[in-house]
């Protein structure tokens, strides 16, 4: 059965979620939404049977952008995080439930970021990052709402506020000293000295996800002499680790119910969501019925009786589900496609598998047109995500939808250095941006190519950020495969990326992509304005950028647009403010 064309508009026309919780009663769920034309506060019950329930806007920003938000358990305040216009420098607001918002933090320039929880179970601290005294560091802060104030108890390095202990008088943080390595520490407020939870073993992450009621035991996600990521406990008194889940891929999420008793948590299985219901004390596991897609945002309500997540599937955007623990009913709390696009008329993703020039097999999504006749040969799309250490999941795209629907092929593949396939393979691009993962692409454009069904002379590729350095690459150094492009805030340079890169991530730049200095002619090779004269005239491409982006600064477009042009190339360049 051919599929059914629709407009665009269709197809992106739906409603924005990001984040949800529950309020105190538990009755409530808080959540981020742009129904109007901003991700703003919302409140909605928790609960949608027959009736439906009416959504409560609780802030009306404009300019603002709601990224982050957390509720106490003693009250009814809401704490959140919002930036200006995607600038990124978070401020930290509070709000209660039937009044208006107050903002905390009044520093434009100064970034202010969430971490696991936020707000202490006494309801008195508010614990995050900031970039104040150092704009290379991210120094945790302690707020205090009794008095207004706020302090930086732990300076220097990256270090990200994680999980209180349920008398409030311990902070479980993390310190980020290298892409691989989350190091756990734990404050003490009353003496305010912190301690390492671990000695030094190597290369490991550790998550936090909670403590126990009696403050003896903190639940870690880690990938603890292991590939994968998996649920580790803590006992404080012992200073030892014990498994609790050991699956054979990423657990993804995990969160604690606040009575210490149960532990949701989802794994990635193939970029496919699987979510479980464990209790601690039988270790008996439910596997919860969900359709098939990807989760975020795992949180238990205060009377520990329901779960919210965020859950995405190929023909549904991002909605918010509650999920009754007593009876294990799913309710869909939210409507996000808009569109009026029967669920029938869109395509789920193929997962597929090609081999790379090392026999390494390169997972992908393959999205396609029903009932593609024999002899057919269709436009194609390679489509790169960010990240690098990111994945391509089955969740919903506009973007796909609307191309498959007019007849179009799209492959993206998990490349080398994507998460979700173990800590080996996302490493295997560190320091090796454009070398084996260049490989990849035309290992899949081939791939393609040999499925008999594509037309060779009408592939193009697309991607934002690294996956507009991958496009880049691949105009400049894989020009024979590619008729057209779409570079959205790519890097041009790697020397001038990671120079200009935001200053508290440059301590990892150097792992990640390379060190101007030490490997200053590697990059320049792999750096795709060096390439330019390889670009094919015939190419149609076009370079998207955010004027404001902070990580890929506007620089980076211009300079390869420049160069483009001058050396007698077409292209189309677009600046978003």
């Amino acid at each position: 059965m051919p599929t059914k064309r629709y407009p665009y508009e269709r197809y992106i026309a739906i409603r924005r979620y990001l984040d949800c919780t529950f309020l105190m009663d538990s009755n409530w769920v808080v959540y981020i939404c742009d129904t109007s034309g901003q991700f703003n506060l919302w409140k909605q019950r928790s609960y949608v049977g027959d009736e439906p329930y009416q959504a409560h806007q609780l802030t009306t920003y404009v300019d603002k952008v709601v990224r982050a938000v957390y509720t106490s358990r003693v009250d009814n305040t809401i704490v959140f995080f919002a930036d200006k216009l995607g600038d990124e420098n978070y401020q930290v607001y509070e709000l209660g439930v039937d009044g208006w918002p107050e903002q905390l933090t009044d520093k434009p320039n100064v970034r202010h970021l969430p971490g696991y929880e936020c707000l202490s179970p006494d309801g008195r601290f508010l614990g995050y990052s900031s970039n104040e005294r150092n704009p290379s560091d991210m120094d945790l802060v302690l707020y205090d709402r009794k008095t207004g104030e706020s302090e930086i108890v732990v300076e220097g390095g990256y270090l990200v506020a994680g999980v209180w202990s349920h008398d409030s008088r311990k902070l479980v943080f993390i310190e980020i000293p290298r892409l691989d390595t989350f190091k756990p520490l734990l404050l003490d407020l009353e003496t305010g000295e912190h301690i390492s939870l671990v000695s030094p073993e190597g290369r490991v992450r550790y998550y936090p996800i909670g403590f126990s009621p009696n403050g003896e035991t903190i639940y870690f996600q880690s990938d603890r002499g292991r590939d994968f990521l998996g649920v580790t406990a803590y006992n404080l008194k012992d200073e030892a680790f014990s498994w609790v889940v050991m699956p054979s891929w990423d657990v993804e999420l995990a969160s604690l119910s606040p009575n210490g008793k149960l532990l949701g948590y989802s794994i990635n299985k193939d970029g496919i969501s699987s979510l479980r219901i464990r209790n601690l004390g039988s270790g008996e596991e439910v596997v919860v019925d969900i359709p098939t897609g990807v989760l975020s945002g795992l949180r238990f309500s205060y009377d520990n009786k329901k779960l919210c997540f965020l859950l995405t599937t190929p023909k549904r955007p991002t909605e918010i589900y509650v999920l009754n623990l007593e009876d294990m009913t799913l309710h869909r709390l939210v409507q996000a496609l808009l569109g009026r696009i029967p669920e029938e008329d869109m395509v789920s993703p193929e997962l597929v598998r090609y081999n790379s020039f090392d026999n390494i097999k390169i997972p992908a999504f393959l999205w396609k047109p029903r009932g593609i006749k024999s002899g057919t040969r269709l436009p194609a799309i390679v489509s790169i995500h960010g990240g690098p250490m990111a994945q391509e999941r089955p969740s919903y795209s506009s973007v796909y939808q609307y191309l498959v629907s007019r007849g179009f092929v799209v492959l993206a593949p998990n490349f080398r250095g994507s998460t979700g396939y173990g800590k080996r393979y996302e490493k295997l691009i560190y320091r090796d941006w454009g070398g084996g993962d260049l490989k990849d692409y035309e290992h899949a454009v081939r791939w393609l190519i040999e499925s008999g069904y594509v037309d060779p002379a009408r592939i193009g590729v697309f991607g934002g950020s690294y996956g507009g350095f991958a496009t880049l690459s691949c105009v400049t150094r894989l020009p024979e495969y590619w008729r057209a492009a779409i570079d959205i805030c790519g890097p041009s340079n790697l020397i001038t990326f990671v120079e200009t890169c935001p200053r508290e991530w440059r301590r990892w730049m150097a792992e990640l992509v390379g060190d101007p200095e030490k490997d200053r002619e590697i990059l320049e090779e792999r750096s795709p304005i060096n390439h330019i004269g390889n670009v094919r005239p015939d190419l149609h491409l076009l370079v998207v950028q955010g004027a404001k982006d902070p990580r890929v600064v506007k620089a980076e477009s211009d300079q390869m647009v420049e160069k483009l042009r001058k050396a007698g190339r077409h292209v189309e360049y677009y600046v978003f403010e």
